[in-house]
């Protein structure tokens, strides 16, 4: 009988007596030097993702592939928070990362070769899974403790861990108290789990979130004030620059501005803990929204332990496999959805780069399109698909461009883009021709690059030069 077999066989015995014993939760605690065993030379690992990152299975599994020379195991991931240690030099040719979406743990090697990078869809990479493009032959996990009758929860991560966990052959999980039992998708019953190990004393993985710059909190408030409406139904991107490509503070700074804005609603692929003070305040009731009413819709959050205890046991978070949370079909469903998202540059005709700076990786596609899209599209018309970053770099650099960057790569196409926002107001790109989408965005460039800017603009598309009167 194959090991693999043998395996399986001696952990539903494991199980069973557990069940019948009431042990405590620590029958296979002993076995982490074996949990492995079913990882074999070129073999597809699935690694969950962000705040449920199982960091210790990780090191396991690195310590366990130098142990016995086990070749060419790949590793299929979003944004792995902690440490990467497959990365350095002893691990050539032995765990590769193939990278769905790149935080900045990962952007060095993969832009030295070390690591790769898979640009897709967020909601099309549970497909990628679902469909055989990529087949997994295990995943490790990260879950709340089995209840009573021994169903464990996914938690803070649903998005791609549950096509995984449905398509690998193999499932090892690490069991941990700090992981919130949430509702929706992620629930997976111990019995379909091959290795399951507890360990306590890791605490989930947490973003603890800045004031932001003056420019951002700008950002966030005209987005606030001028293009979010009441019972509007919200996605927004709740990242830092150095995790993801992201604008920083913005979305924590446009939810502050939503103070007296009423009967919003939330679904959205990620949030973190800007939505509470506004649950808590009745500003986010979910009542108005098609989908799933009174709930919130998340496929996997990324905050503190404070958003974290909050998710525990509460049915008004729903949380969803990606592949239906990032669906424009279903987006468009609900009211006057509105989607912002960020952006690395905007070319003079609307183009958007979001995943990479010039011939250098970043991130990833993430739901950027899927949401633009979306709420473009809107069953009530009423939708605003938004791009927002502050007009230049920190180095001065102008982020509104007359051409995207040599290698950089479009993400949102001048097609999708309806709105764009910068801290000097908003530029309304939908139904305008190339010359014009060309002004609206030297309107809300930074006052010191608008001359130059024209001069691109009129060397490009022939725009002729405003008097700066008009931009305000």
């Amino acid at each position: 009988m194959p090991f693999r077999k043998i395996y399986s066989y001696l952990n539903i015995i494991l199980f069973v007596k557990y069940q019948e014993h009431n042990f405590p939760f620590r029958f296979l605690s002993y076995l982490k030097c074996v949990c492995f065993y079913c990882v074999s030379l070129g073999d597809n690992v699935f690694v969950h993702g962000i705040a449920a990152t199982p960091t210790p299975l990780l090191k396991g599994l690195c310590d366990y592939v130098k142990a016995n020379d086990i070749k060419r195991v790949t590793l299929h991931h979003l944004h792995l928070e902690g440490e990467t240690p497959w990365t350095a030099e002893e691990f050539k040719g032995r765990i590769r990362s193939n990278s769905l979406f790149t935080g900045s743990n990962l952007r060095q090697a993969v832009n030295e070769g070390i690591a790769d990078f898979n640009s897709c869809f967020l909601q099309e990479v549970p497909l990628l899974f679902r469909k055989g493009a990529i087949k997994l032959n295990a995943a490790l996990i990260h879950v709340s403790p089995p209840d009573a009758n021994g169903y464990c929860s996914l938690g803070t991560s649903v998005d791609t861990a549950r096509a995984a966990i449905t398509n690998a052959d193999y499932i090892i999980a690490m069991a941990n108290k700090h992981m919130p039992r949430t509702f929706g998708d992620g629930v997976i019953h111990s019995s379909h789990i091959d290795a399951l190990v507890e360990d306590h004393t890791f605490p989930l993985h947490e973003r603890h979130v800045g004031k932001g710059s003056e420019e951002e909190r700008k950002i966030g408030a005209i987005i606030a004030e001028n293009l979010v409406e009441n019972g509007a139904t919200l996605q927004m991107v709740f990242v830092k620059v150095k995790v993801f490509v992201g604008i920083g503070a913005v979305p924590d700074a446009a939810l502050l501005a939503l103070k007296n804005h009423k009967d919003l609603g939330i679904h959205t692929e990620m949030f973190s803990d800007g939505v509470l003070d506004l649950i808590n305040s009745n500003v986010i009731t979910n009542s108005k929204k098609a989908i799933h009413p009174g709930k919130l819709v998340v496929s996997f959050v990324y905050g503190s332990t404070k958003l974290y205890n909050y998710l525990h046991d509460n049915p008004l978070i729903e949380f969803g496999d990606v592949q239906w949370v990032n669906d424009p079909a279903v987006i468009r469903q609900n009211p006057k959805v509105t989607a912002i998202n960020s952006a690395v540059e905007v070319d003079l005709t609307g183009q958007v780069v979001s995943d990479s700076v010039g011939k250098r990786f970043l991130s990833g596609f993430g739901g950027q399109v899927d949401f633009i899209r979306g709420a473009a599209v809107g069953n009530d018309g009423l939708g605003k698909p938004i791009i927002a970053l502050p007009s230049v770099t920190k180095k001065g650099q102008s982020k509104i461009v007359p051409y995207i960057n040599e290698g950089s790569g479009v993400v949102t196409t001048r097609s999708h883009v309806h709105y764009v926002v910068t801290e000097y107001g908003i530029a309304q790109l939908w139904g305008k021709n190339m010359r014009q989408r060309a002004y609206e965005l030297i309107k809300i460039a930074h006052p010191s690059q608008r001359e130059f800017l024209e001069k691109a603009a009129f060397a490009r598309l022939k725009v002729y030069e405003r008097k700066a009167v008009e931009y305000g």
